[in-house]
């Protein structure tokens, strides 16, 4: 496979100096110029802060990136003509020389042919509520490549538009460990907790890097969840979050919004209808994930 390496992430990674993966949909299809541009250039500040080099993923004019210049991050956050880059669609993009912003299925995947263990992420895909208009069991990739990825995800739970015990179902079922890092309760992204009890927690660094040291000394395939909630000055209520989930919802389905556009959609309309109160709740969360990803690469790699 072949991986176009920026100077900074080549060398981090023969040196083996910790490295944390990034996806790039955030930046492409997540906030509006040039606020995108901002969160991609802190996410990248608060890992070196950590002592890890960030490795920015995304496929620019069908070449598939790992680490990007300050010219193709702002294509990425200008243009209008990004796709939506899953898994499946990456022969596609890189055949014909098109640009793609990575999901974090394609980034996990990139991630852990270039060698990198680690990636932050706000929150990861799962099930879809049936009644969203999703035409039935709507299960994302994302899901599926955490089931054979090698690749550590720190994310805050999974988005809380998502069926969430599903979504934890999915995961036991496709035997991916998910630990909750300083919470015993599975995050609900813009929320601390979903209510939800996880299936085992720390709450130092040290043991989480002992648990994914010793999933790697396994030699287990699949990837594994670490699950970071946001910080409580910035967590929403549930109810708060579950109004807006249904107004936001509503306005999908009359849309007449399916698929791979829902999400985005979705989290949009739940942007506006706060008067982007979710947008600053995303921002922390991702800012939060990158700071304990590099954390947890830098444990790794002592």
């Amino acid at each position: 496979m072949n991986i176009d390496y920026s100077s900074e992430v080549a060398a981090a990674l023969k040196a083996g100096k910790p490295v944390v993966a990034l996806e790039s949909t955030i930046i492409s299809h997540g906030f509006p110029y040039p606020k995108n541009v901002e969160l991609a250039e802190e996410m990248e500040a608060v890992i070196r802060a950590q002592g890890a080099e960030p490795a920015t993923i995304a496929i620019i004019a069908g070449r598939i990136k790992c680490g990007l210049s300050k010219d193709e991050l702002l294509h990425l956050a200008k243009s209008s003509d990004v796709a939506k880059c899953s898994v499946r669609d990456l022969p596609v993009i890189t055949a014909t020389g098109k640009t793609g912003a990575t999901t974090v299925a394609s980034t996990a995947f990139v991630a852990a042919k270039a060698g990198i263990k680690v990636f932050a992420t706000g929150g990861i895909g799962g099930v879809h509520k049936a009644e969203e208009g999703a035409g039935g069991f709507d299960v994302s990739a994302d899901l599926l490549e955490l089931s054979r990825t090698p690749v550590v995800v720190v994310a805050a739970g999974a988005k809380s538009i998502l069926d969430l015990p599903a979504t934890l179902e999915v995961l036991e079922s496709y035997s991916v460990p998910v630990v909750g890092y300083k919470t015993k309760d599975f995050p609900a992204f813009h929320s601390r907790s979903s209510g939800l009890s996880l299936p085992a927690s720390v709450d130092d660094m040290a043991s989480l890097a002992s648990i994914v040291d010793g999933h790697f000394k396994l030699g287990l395939t699949s990837g594994m969840l670490v699950c970071n909630p946001v910080p409580e000055e910035y967590a929403m209520s549930n109810e708060e979050v579950e109004v807006l989930v249904a107004a936001a919802s509503a306005e999908a389905v009359k849309a007449g919004i399916k698929g791979a556009g829902l999400t985005p959609y979705i989290l949009g309309a739940l942007n506006r209808l706060s008067d982007g109160k979710t947008s600053e709740v995303n921002l922390s969360l991702a800012l939060n994930n990158g700071r304990v990803a590099a954390q947890l690469a830098a444990s790794l790699a002592v």
